[in-house]
C-alpha cells in the first residue's frame, strides 16, 4: 500500500514539519487546520470553524473526496464553553452527513487568536 503525502498550494506552505494530508489505504488523514493566515483569524469561533471547513473542502476535493466522505473529525478548542456554537455551525456544514467526532479542550493553541483547530479522516471516492 502506498502512502502519499500532499501539500495543497491553495492552503499555503506548511510552516512546520508536516504535510497538509496523507493518503493511505483509500483514506485521507489531515493535519490540524486553523483560521491562521485568513481573514477569520480575528473573528469568533463560528467564523473560524467555517473557514476551516472551506479549507478542508478544498483539500478533500483535491484528493478526490468531499465533506460528505468525512469519517472522523477531532476538534481542539481553547474554550469549551464555545462548543455549543461550534456544534450549531457543524450541523449546518454537515448537511445530515455527520461523521464520528471528538472534542477536546486544550489550554492553548499555537496563537492566542486561534480558537479552534480541526483534523479529519475521510474516505477517498472510488
Amino acid at each position: 500500500m502506498n502512502i502519499t503525502r500532499n501539500n495543497h498550494t491553495e492552503l499555503g506552505e506548511p510552516v512546520g514539519p508536516y504535510t497538509h494530508s496523507v493518503t493511505f489505504n483509500n483514506q485521507i488523514y489531515t493535519s490540524g487546520l486553523t483560521a491562521f493566515g485568513t481573514d477569520a483569524i480575528d473573528k469568533n469561533i463560528a467564523f473560524q470553524t467555517k473557514e476551516i471547513f472551506k479549507q478542508l473542502e478544498i483539500l478533500l476535493e483535491n484528493e478526490n473526496s468531499g465533506l460528505n466522505r468525512l469519517i472522523k473529525v477531532t476538534l481542539f478548542v481553547s474554550d469549551i464553553t464555545q462548543l455549543s456554537t461550534v456544534r450549531e455551525t457543524l450541523y449546518e456544514i454537515y448537511n445530515g452527513k455527520i461523521p464520528a467526532s471528538s472534542a477536546v479542550e486544550v489550554s492553548a493553541l499555537f496563537d492566542p487568536r486561534v480558537k479552534i483547530e480541526i483534523e479529519a479522516i475521510a474516505a477517498v471516492n472510488q
